[in-house]
């Protein structure tokens, strides 16, 4: 499992062409802790976890997704589903009705 997830944070970065300073800049966690991730061999922590996805600008579940089919969101469509979070069903529905009208 450590290995899973220290391959996916890899497999990742690579495919962006981010160094480990790159990640660390993006996910504001320091260079040497992702380091000794790989050195000694541990998993991150899950709000490790999430400040790397939301680096990579993706959820937790698109981490652990298994298919190399995930769909990166942009920034503006990151706040839209926090906000979008926010809301209550009803107002969750009346948002939905609105944007299918347009």
């Amino acid at each position: 499992m450590v290995m899973d997830v220290l391959k996916r944070i890899l497999d990742l970065r690579t495919e962006r062409g981010w160094s480990e300073y790159k990640l660390s800049v993006e996910s504001d966690i320091p260079q040497t802790t992702i380091s000794s991730w790989y050195r000694k061999n541990v998993c991150p922590t899950i709000p490790s976890l999430e400040k790397i996805c939301k680096a990579y600008n993706i959820t937790m579940t698109q981490f652990f997704n298994d298919s190399d089919e995930y769909v990166s969101l942009t920034q503006n469509q990151a706040i839209l589903i926090e906000h979008f979070s926010r809301l209550d069903i009803d107002q969750q529905e009346a948002l939905l009705k609105f944007l299918k009208s347009l």
